[in-house]
């Protein structure tokens, strides 16, 4: 997929001759091919993939009718290639994201082009936000593959069991089970550890009664999931099954507030009364979900300080939990995505209740 004809559309509602895209992510979101290591320009009328020899036959391969690729190197250099363009389109106006782009690559931009830039990473962002139904399945599918790597890996996990198992076993079947990576580094701690939300898998064994939390991702089309669910080994003290029941009814909460058009705080306010209420607010510090796509982490958020409105078709974390520190913590995450009239779960993995292997 490409994205080249809601970029342009932007451009003209901006008042911008054309937007020079240097991200990764970003490019794949316009062009629809994943690697270039040069650049992608959209101007109003054409749009252009600039890549070296390692990618050329691929992007000629998978690039659509209204993307022109070109291939540079020594003698032809990637700005000449921009220059040349920029040139033939008539180019004044050229838009650049000031959030992926060094201060020295910026200048360095300006100075070899002969232009100012104009910073213009909203135009991405703002579209990214709102996913298409290609852009939606991709993210779907991706949900279902860390979802069947769960199903197999609960049954493994077991006292003498290291974080780092649990962790190996979980991005084999996700990769058996068709994803092309991982989301992000997967986070699997058991015991204490699981007080920390972003703890490191290691060498920690998991022992009779600990908690396991395990929080990882997929890849399919180059969109993301995650998700995150806390089991029991063995058993679950009374505390502990408690802990839990606030965070899943935190968890519903702010999933029943979700929606496009609202401020992402106010879906984190709906999850942090609950947690509030129960007396746990402080241990609570993180915000309930980030918008996710391309990129792990996305805009807009349903953070404490979420202003921008969630967009429709959003796709967003609902992530709430508790952490005690140096005893134990509960995280419960799934995904949904954000509609006029509410949010619909894509997450279909057990959470009613504690599991306990």
């Amino acid at each position: 997929m490409n994205n080249i004809a809601r970029i342009q559309r932007q451009l003209v509602e901006k008042d911008l001759d054309a937007l020079l895209i240097t991200d990764e992510k970003n490019q794949r979101y316009a062009a629809g091919f994943p690697f270039t290591d040069g650049a992608v320009l959209v101007t109003r009328e054409r749009a252009y993939l600039i890549t070296d020899s390692r990618y050329i036959e691929a992007a000629e391969k998978a690039a659509d009718a209204n993307v022109t690729v070109q291939l540079f190197d020594g003698q032809h250099p990637l700005m000449s290639r921009l220059q040349a363009a920029l040139r033939e389109n008539g180019v004044q106006r050229l838009a650049g994201e000031e959030q992926k782009l060094s201060h020295g690559a910026w200048l360095a931009f300006e100075k070899r082009l002969g232009m100012t830039l104009l910073s213009s990473q909203d135009i991405l962002s703002t579209l990214r936000a709102s996913k298409n139904e290609e852009e939606l399945a991709c993210m779907v599918r991706a949900q279902r593959i860390s979802e069947a790597a769960l199903a197999e890996t609960l049954p493994l996990i077991k006292p003498g069991m290291t974080e780092k198992e649990v962790a190996a076993e979980l991005v084999y079947r996700m990769l058996r089970h068709g994803s092309e990576g991982n989301s992000f580094d997967p986070i699997v701690v058991t015991g204490k550890k699981t007080s920390m939300p972003h703890g490191v898998p290691g060498d920690e064994v998991i022992r009779e009664g600990d908690f396991v939390t395990m929080d990882f991702g997929s890849l399919s089309g180059g969109y993301c999931s995650d998700m995150t669910r806390t089991v029991a080994v063995g058993s679950a003290t009374e505390e502990m099954k408690n802990i839990y029941a606030i965070v899943l009814k935190a968890q519903l909460a702010g999933i029943a507030a979700a929606r496009a058009g609202i401020p992402g705080k106010v879906i984190d306010g709906a999850a942090r009364k609950v947690i509030e209420d129960a007396g746990y607010g402080p241990y609570f510090g993180h915000g309930f979900g980030h918008s996710l796509g391309l990129d792990i982490h996305e805009a807009p958020n349903a953070g404490p300080r979420g202003e921008a409105l969630m967009a429709e078709n959003d796709v967003c974390s609902a992530e709430p939990g508790i952490y005690l520190p140096g005893r134990f913590g509960v995280r419960i995450e799934d995904v949904m995505i954000l509609r006029a009239d509410g949010a619909e779960v894509i997450t279909k993995a057990p959470k009613d209740e504690l599991i306990i292997l």
